[in-house]
């Protein structure tokens, strides 16, 4: 009788965790569609400010480490330096104009990381001339002018 018992049991157990295991994806997935659709029409980013002195804020698991501070103090120091961006070439029809600075395309409007010998500079295209484009690096803008000699 015992052993009946036990497998009855275990034969139990068995069936709870099958039914609770088919049952548990859609359980998940449900809550997950329905915030899908309704975060569809919103875009939201977390944006991260890092403290530049211990009042603004401090590492919670290192309270007494100054390293926040050092890096956002190298992080202000980062100038929109536009002297080593270089207008490659102006392509594109009349309605779609496109141009490549330092081996990256661009259209109006575009934004990218661009690699230099200072490293990586973040700029926005904003308009594209005939012979030159004007770009925003580090909030000031500066106008490139293409020259087709090597």
């Amino acid at each position: 009788m015992k052993q009946h018992m036990k497998n009855f049991c275990k034969n139990t157990m068995a069936g709870l965790f099958l039914i609770a295991s088919a049952m548990a994806p859609a359980a998940i997935a449900a809550p997950v569609a329905q915030a899908d659709k309704a975060n569809k029409s919103e875009t939201t980013h977390s944006i991260f400010i890092l403290p530049s002195n211990p009042k603004e804020g401090r590492d919670p698991f290192f309270p007494n480490s100054n390293r926040p501070y050092e890096i956002a103090a190298a992080a202000n120091v980062q100038t929109g330096n536009a002297t080593p961006l270089v207008l490659r070439g102006i392509s594109g029809s009349q309605n779609r104009r496109l141009v490549i600075i330092n081996n990256h395309t661009f259209a109006a409007g575009d934004t990218g990381d661009v690699v230099t010998s200072d490293g990586r500079v973040h700029l926005r295209c904003i308009e594209i001339k005939t012979n030159s484009v004007v770009i925003e690096v580090g909030g000031q803008r500066r106008e490139l002018i293409y020259s087709n000699k090597p």
